[in-house]
């Protein structure tokens, strides 16, 4: 298992990430964080511009799930019961067992799976460490406490090493 935080893929925002865009690197199952990569924390339930989203790639035959370290699974199942979705619970991030129990699930392979999530020390890494493409967002809602500010400050040179770099670019 490889030990990298440097991502594959920056992005803004999660809309970048079109079906078209997935399916021309072979994606068929996108794996995903909810908080502040999907939506702020504070966000108790999905916004229409997230579910339009998913109906795009699920229209295009991708599988979209949710990964989560949550304690509590209340949230991420509502979360993704309104969105007609399926999540991993106690995912263990960034241990890559949570991926691979997903990628199992679905039956779809390394080589087919992305990760997207907007933290490097879990998402990116359990990606890395799980061999399948590394999609980092930057957070929604941005950094808000004095650990979060810390935090994102230590990920910018890791994130100006990702070989694509699509911020900007929406």
């Amino acid at each position: 298992m490889p030990f990298s935080l440097v991502p594959d893929v920056v992005l803004d925002r999660y809309v970048q990430l079109t079906p078209a865009w997935l399916r021309e690197r072979g994606i068929t199952l996108l794996l995903s964080d909810l908080d502040y990569t999907l939506a702020p924390k504070s966000v108790r339930r999905p916004d229409n511009v997230l579910k339009a989203w998913i109906a795009a790639l699920q229209a295009e035959g991708i599988t979209m799930m949710i990964i989560s370290n949550n304690r509590s699974p209340e949230r991420v199942e509502e979360y993704c019961a309104e969105l007609g979705i399926s999540y991993q619970g106690h995912a263990g991030k960034p241990s890559p067992r949570g991926l691979l129990a997903a990628m199992e699930m679905v039956g779809v392979g390394r080589e087919h799976t992305a990760m997207l999530g907007d933290k490097l020390l879990t998402d990116v890494l359990a990606a890395n460490r799980a061999g399948v493409l590394a999609l980092m967002v930057e957070p929604m809602g941005g950094a808000v406490t004095g650990w979060q500010k810390v935090l994102h400050t230590l990920q910018r040179p890791f994130k100006t090493l990702s070989p694509e770099d699509l911020r900007k670019e929406v």
